[in-house]
Order: C-alpha cells, then structure tokens, then sequence
C-alpha cells in the first residue's frame, strides 16, 4: 500500500482553481465528534494556499488565525490569497476560507528569506521518556476498555473515540487517570507524529503538517482542573504558531502544553513542539471557547 502520509496526499491536498485561489474537496479524512471541520485541518490548509504564493526559498515563521464560524464538513472549502506584501527578507500572505459564500476563516502567514544571527536562545526541552517506552493513545483505550468494570456508557465512548481514523501517532507521557475527577495541573505531555511517510522535502510541507497536528487535543489542557464538569461547547476562536528550527513531522516530536488561564466562557493554552534532539522547533498559542455543566453523579466503574 502507499506508505506516504494521508496528510500529503488528501488532507493537505489542495486543487488549484486559479492563481490564488485553492479548493479542499467535500471529503474530509477525520471529522471530530462535533461534526465540525477539525480546526487543525483549516489551518493546515490554509498554510497550503499561502505557501503556493511565495517563493521556494521563502520559509513560514509565523502564522496568526481567526475562526470565525464553524466548517461545514459536508461541502468543500475555497481558500483565497492575497499578497499582502512582498519585502527583501520577509512576506505577507492574507488567506481567507470560504463555506457558503462566507468566510469561517482568516489568517495572515509571514514567511522570510533565511538569515543568520547571533542572538539565539531558547527554553530547555523536559526532561521525559522516549516514545518507545510509552504506549500510544489507541492501546491505551484498549487498556481501559479491559477492565470489566467500566460503566457501559463510558465503554462505548471510548470505542468510539478508538475507532476515530486519526492521522496522527500520539503517545502521552503521563496520561490523566480516566476514571477520576480529580483536577490536574493544566500541562500535558505528548509525543505526536505524523501517521506515514513525508521525508525531506520543503520544510513549509513539514510546516503545514505541524500546524494540522498542533490543534489536536491542545484545548483540552484547560479542562484539566476542571473535570469535574462535563463539556457542553468548545470550539477554538484563534490559533497562532512560530517556527523557529527545521523539523521532520513525520519523526517524532514532543509537544508540551500548558495553560496559563482561563475564565470568562475562555481559554488560554500554549505550546512547544520540540525535536528529539532538544531543540525548539515550534511555538504555539490558542485561546478558545469553553462552556460546561456539572457531570452527573455516575461513576465510570
């Protein structure tokens, strides 16, 4: 079979309809429970387009999103690019996502021409097992689901969310007990990866791939201290991203989250995504939408 990512040859696919302006089919590889579009997806591709509009040598630093409504997973999504400007070292590309006639959408990706300087710095990268050690998400669900005492409702949850076709491998470090309410420090660990094969190729596709990978699961490290509720609504309102160092997002990387605040129906996470080897390849930032109610009094066992 073909060994290469679905996240290069259909999710982050994009045909061309005119100079700059790109459409993603009705076809979505993985729709979340909502049944909305999964934000990672939209932010991945519109990378895609805003890449299309700059030259080779011209790599992604940043990027800066606004979701404005929620994706229709049902009909195709246009993406329109505007070259905002074009400098001697750096670029702007201006994408806007269209459903229906209106945008749910819009994002500004600034990308540079390499340059060398000697102010360089960076956090250090935690300190924590290697994947081999660890058990991915899917084994374990499976792990949970064999214990015989697990409430049936929570069983089927949990079948539900195992048969989700991800393309993404993720192995959490310390994965929260999901049998208790207790609060938990808002931080979270994973090692995450992209299913299948990329390779070296233009580091902006490893950079439209991280921006897919990097909205998985990174709100719900908000909810951490708050499990005692159940979450009625949540949806991401702006996501933004910068690269620092050159990656392969098909190797493994670790992607530390945390989430400094939350209030007002709102919630703050940030993230870094770092190489195996220690070095910082990417920053993160997303604020969403949460609302919940009280869970009701049934024990998972």
């Amino acid at each position: 079979g073909d060994l290469r990512s679905v996240l290069i040859t259909s999710v982050l696919n994009l045909e061309r309809l005119e100079v700059d302006l790109f459409r993603c089919g009705g076809q979505h590889h993985w729709v979340p429970a909502t049944q909305h579009l999964f934000g990672g997806q939209i932010v991945g591709q519109a990378l895609v387009a805003a890449a299309h509009a700059v030259s080779r040598d011209e790599q992604v630093h940043s990027l800066h999103c606004y979701f404005v409504r929620t994706g229709d997973p049902k009909v195709p999504v246009l993406y329109e690019v505007e070259r905002t400007r074009t400098g001697k070292s750096f670029s702007v590309r201006s994408v806007k996502a269209i459903q229906h006639g209106k945008p749910i959408f819009t994002c500004q990706a600034s990308f540079q021409l390499s340059q060398g300087s000697p102010v360089q710095h960076q956090f250090t990268m935690p300190t924590v097992p290697p994947p081999e050690e660890l058990l991915t998400q899917e084994e374990l669900i499976q792990k949970f689901l064999q214990n015989p005492n697990v409430a049936e409702g929570y069983r089927k949850r949990l079948t539900k969310i195992q048969a989700q076709d991800v393309p993404i491998d993720i192995k959490p470090v310390n994965p929260p007990d999901i049998f208790s309410s207790e609060p938990q420090e808002p931080k979270q660990l994973f090692w995450v990866r992209a299913r299948g094969y990329i390779g070296e190729t233009d580091m902006k596709v490893h950079c439209c791939v991280a921006a897919y990978i990097s909205d998985y699961a990174f709100l719900g490290t908000a909810l951490l201290p708050h499990r005692q509720y159940r979450v009625k609504f949540m949806v991401s309102l702006d996501h933004s991203m910068w690269f620092h160092a050159p990656f392969r997002a098909d190797h493994w990387m670790l992607y530390e989250c945390e989430s400094p605040w939350a209030g007002g129906c709102r919630g703050l996470v940030q993230g870094r995504l770092w190489r195996r080897d220690g070095v910082l390849a990417v920053t993160c930032a997303q604020e969403g939408v949460i609302r919940v109610e009280p869970t009701p009094t049934q024990s998972k066992l």
